[in-house]
């Protein structure tokens, strides 16, 4: 939750009473971030959070993590050199939908959505794959084989 202070500001002769916000360091490296990187996130975190209405946002490894309790769902990571945004989901190995779509390149366990411009976002997918993440939260991130 966001913390308020409050403080006294002037100009010429007048005084104001200033409330300050403090926002937290996961919605700073959002806010932060310069365009199209603040849209694309900004839109992931209101569908993340619409979409999983339980879910806590929390700054993990220096990026935005979303957890339900002690189940990470997913991650938002921009990157300026590749210019794109992914969102990354770490139990992916029990992803059931949209496995065309999702993308591992070069990463074992994790895989992700990825998007360059805020148009690039197709809603119905996105949502699918956050549902069916939480539906697997609990598995793990290994699918084990029998």
């Amino acid at each position: 939750m966001d913390t308020y202070e409050f403080g006294f500001c002037s100009t010429d002769r007048t005084i104001y009473l200033c409330i300050f916000m403090t926002m937290k360091p996961a919605e700073n490296y959002i806010f932060n971030q310069p365009e199209p990187y603040r849209g694309i996130l900004m839109h992931l975190q209101m569908m993340i959070e619409t979409t999983l209405p339980k879910v806590e946002l929390k700054f993990k490894w220096n990026i935005p993590c979303f957890y339900i309790g002690k189940s990470p769902i997913c991650y938002l990571n921009a990157s300026h050199k590749k210019q794109f945004v992914d969102i990354a989901f770490w139990n992916s190995a029990h992803l059931t939908k949209h496995l065309n779509v999702l993308i591992s390149e070069n990463r074992k366990v994790v895989r992700s959505l990825r998007y360059s411009t805020l148009e690039d976002i197709d809603n119905d997918i996105l949502v699918d794959v956050l549902n069916d993440a939480y539906a697997v939260r609990q598995n793990g991130f290994y699918k084990r084989k029998d």
